[in-house]
């Protein structure tokens, strides 16, 4: 949706424009936001927390100083799509992604048992965040479900065929340096994320949306970082008197550190650009130029 200040809009849109908020005020919202609460909100409670937010005189003001008003946000943020108003499906709300993909992130990072086990893991990570992604973008622009679901299975297959190749690599030419095998799948899942989000948004570079590129550039950091660290942990911690003796544990370690790190980086992530960009009107298509006089257009960049 592109909108300007002096027509009504959707509440989730508007509150994006009025409360410029600084990295740590977006994080702290974030956080409350990925709460796995939100999944279990009813229709009923998420309907009278929008009915409080538009008869309330500047709602957005009150986040902060009003709990009811900062719920009643907190319930219409993290469930309804700021373009379209309409409800987002319970599994690909924002609060679902970390408990969704952190387990398979887990398991990505563990030793091979086999290349079954690595193809079913890309694939299940893969097959849940090209949806993600394409319902958590810009609506704004006028698509078919068949165009949808063509993309949609496009990218995931190429997603899943590249995330596949430094496992492939290994198997042909097994890699004797410690750091370079296992940076290599880490380098591939920070690229491939940000790619799939890259592809599975196409459609919205053609409406003059340009906050694709950043969007994937956070994924990126957010898978990247996410298994990259446990990585670097576990390898120096090993060296140290306080490494567990059983290969067991520290496979626990591992998963635990992981687990962590996705917790950090996905509000971090999420955090890093505001989710409603501007654009100037002149950089948009001749329709959308003729149709308003404004100089600058608000715009939803998307998770």
């Amino acid at each position: 949706m592109l909108a300007s200040l002096r027509a009504p809009m959707e509440p989730n849109l508007h509150f994006g424009i009025s409360e410029r908020q600084s990295f740590f005020r977006r994080f702290l919202q974030w956080m409350d936001l990925l709460d796995p609460v939100n999944l279990f909100i009813s229709i009923g409670s998420i309907e009278k927390s929008r009915q409080l937010l538009f008869t309330t005189e500047d709602a957005s003001k009150h986040y902060l100083d009003d709990k009811r008003i900062k719920d009643a946000w907190n319930r219409s943020l993290s469930s309804v799509h700021p373009d379209s108003s309409k409800l987002i499906p319970t599994l690909f709300r924002p609060a679902a992604f970390l408990p969704v993909t952190a387990p398979m992130v887990v398991l990505l990072m563990m030793p091979a048992t086999g290349m079954k086990s690595i193809v079913l893991t890309q694939a299940c990570l893969y097959g849940y965040t090209t949806p993600f992604n394409i319902i958590n973008g810009n609506a704004s622009y006028s698509h078919g479900p068949v165009e949808r679901a063509v993309l949609g299975a496009g990218v995931f297959v190429s997603s899943t065929f590249f995330g596949l190749i430094p496992h492939l690599f290994q198997m042909k030419y097994p890699l004797s340096n410690f750091w370079l095998k296992r940076a290599l799948p880490i380098a591939f899942l920070a690229q491939v994320s940000g790619m799939n989000v890259f592809a599975s948004r196409s459609f919205e570079s053609h409406r003059g949306i340009e906050a694709i590129e950043e969007t994937a550039f956070s994924r990126a950091v957010l898978f990247g970082t996410s298994a990259l660290v446990p990585e670097v942990f576990i390898h120096f911690f090993k060296r140290t008197q306080f490494s567990p003796q059983s290969s067991f544990s520290l496979m626990t370690l591992r998963m635990g550190c992981t687990l962590f790190m996705m917790g950090l980086m996905v509000p971090v992530s999420f955090s890093m650009f505001p989710q409603i960009g501007q654009i100037q009107c002149s950089q948009l298509e001749k329709t959308i130029q003729s149709s308003t006089e404004e100089k600058e257009l608000f715009y939803n960049r998307g998770v």
